[in-house]
């Protein structure tokens, strides 16, 4: 596996470890819709959070976050709003980021809420 996809994967570990100790119940991994892929699809209190993990192992380039253009946004609305439909589900749907940056060997974890109010 290419570094990069290593680092992804374990950015996507640590977001998961992050969420499930901030009381958030993890429903799918790696959810895939047509051309998209929400990372990890979470609920907290009866709000049902779609969330784009992103690691990088410098910050020199940019935050993980910038990292996201308007066409994944677009994905990943598409995506959840067919899980929503797919699932039956009557719940509110929020966008997160997890923006990771591997530092040696710990990780800076920043969450994003709603973050996609600001793109």
């Amino acid at each position: 596996m290419a570094k990069h996809n290593e680092l992804g994967k374990e950015g996507e570990i640590q977001a998961i470890n992050f969420l499930t100790k901030n009381g958030y119940k993890i429903l799918e991994k790696n959810y895939r819709y047509l051309k998209a892929e929400v990372d990890i699809i979470a609920i907290k209190n009866q709000e049902l959070i779609a969330v784009e993990v992103k690691t990088r192992s410098t910050d020199f380039f940019g935050n993980p976050q910038d990292f996201i253009n308007q066409k994944k946004i677009n994905l990943l609305i598409s995506a959840m709003d067919h899980y929503v439909n797919e699932k039956d589900l009557d719940l509110e749907v929020r966008f997160d980021i997890i923006a990771i940056i591997k530092k040696q060997n710990s990780f800076e974890i920043e969450h994003l809420e709603d973050a996609f109010l600001f793109f």
